[in-house]
């Protein structure tokens, strides 16, 4: 007797496993790395329930690469719901982060940027020379970068502290809540430019989660914690 298949195993289409790095992206990205796995798991399984079922009796599927395509889709759903538990981690981080940051909202913050809130009638910045300059230009600019005012500076080296009343060279008093921006000009006989390192102090008013880490909003200036410096309890700022 001779016993023949309807349809040759190799003419049943046969599906590799997608190999899936380990993601560091967003929760979207997961979600759309789970979603591709559900698919083609789905379409693996219809595949090789079809390649069984139409398998020659006299040369049957080998049971190697049954084996071997079984243990990969396991490592790779695996993987998935690795990253799956890595993103809620990082979340959870996040939280964490922000909760124990909400504490920081009334109190002045000095931090890495050259752009200060102008609150209560003043801006406050620190600046450092890496060397004593011959001459030191302070310039306080608004959002549009338009000279507000300009004053002299320390020649020391080292750190010295500029608190801006909120007046232009004419005597204007600005309005609170705007944001300025000092630029320090120093120069020196013998090195010609210094540049200078320029830290601001603001008040916090809210904190929030930007780019998986915690965010102080400074009247409208967005600070990264990466970009925190000191913290002054109290609203009390350095002089």
């Amino acid at each position: 007797m001779t016993v023949s298949s309807t349809t040759p195993a190799s003419s049943v289409p046969t599906i590799a496993p997608t190999s899936t790095g380990t993601s560091t992206g967003s929760s979207s990205t997961t979600a759309n790395s789970a979603l591709s796995f559900t698919q083609n798991f789905n379409t693996f399984l219809t595949l090789l329930t079809t390649q069984l079922q139409n398998q020659d009796p006299l040369s049957p599927m080998d049971s190697n690469t049954f084996t071997q395509q079984l243990v990969e889709f396991s490592q790779v759903e695996q993987q998935i719901n690795t990253n799956n538990n890595l993103q809620s981690l990082i979340q959870l981080q996040s939280a964490g982060e922000t909760i124990s940051s909400v504490p920081l909202v009334g109190d002045q913050i000095e931090y890495n940027s050259a752009t200060a809130p102008l609150q209560n009638g003043q801006a406050t910045f620190d600046y450092t020379l890496p060397s004593a300059s011959a001459q030191t230009e302070l310039i306080v600019t608004d959002s549009n970068g338009a000279d507000i005012y300009n004053t002299t500076g320390s020649t020391s080296a080292g750190t010295s502290s500029f608190v801006w009343n909120g007046q232009s060279n004419s005597g204007e008093q600005m309005p609170n809540g705007g944001n300025y921006t000092l630029q320090v000009v120093a120069t020196s006989s013998a090195n010609g430019n210094i540049s200078a390192t320029i830290n601001s102090v603001g008040t916090v008013s809210s904190v929030a989660v930007s780019g998986g880490q915690p965010t102080f909003d400074v009247n409208g200036i967005s600070v990264p914690m990466s970009e925190l410096i000191t913290v002054n309890p109290n609203n009390t700022a350095s002089n």
